[in-house]
């Protein structure tokens, strides 16, 4: 199956990439820059990738989010070309009858059958999971 991408130059070290549904968002290469860097991504898309099947999995076994964050620390190496080699994700959720079994259970299904990012990545770096569940009133 394949997916194509585009991406314009705008001007400076800033580009529009636009998916195969023809959704936008802007990068740049600077520090101060006016979009997410590339290499950051990576670890949005990581994230998201996981997110997506998260959700759906906790949502098939009836189990409504109220909450879902993700927050990802990479590490990469300190010389060109900067590649990452470990990737953390710590997920904070919050939801009606949420159990550690359960959400456990959504983050490994994600990481290691259904989210093609965390697959194209692993050969590459190391990834590591950890969650909270946060109570709601």
């Amino acid at each position: 199956m394949a997916v194509t991408t585009t991406l314009h130059w705008l001007n400076d070290k800033h580009f529009v990439g636009i998916d195969s549904g023809n959704h936008s968002v802007v990068l740049s290469g600077q520090a101060d820059g006016i979009g997410v860097k590339p290499s950051e991504m990576l670890l949005i898309a990581l994230a998201s990738c996981s997110s997506v099947d998260v959700v759906e999995i906790l949502a098939k076994k009836r189990l409504k989010l109220t909450l879902l964050e993700v927050v990802t620390t990479g590490e990469r190496d300190p010389e060109p070309p900067w590649p990452y080699r470990s990737i953390h994700l710590k997920y904070r959720l919050a939801g009606h009858g949420l159990t550690p079994k359960a959400v456990e259970q959504a983050i490994n299904l994600s990481q290691e059958k259904y989210c093609s990012v965390a697959a194209t990545v692993r050969g590459v770096a190391r990834i590591t999971t950890e969650y909270e569940i946060i109570s709601t009133p």
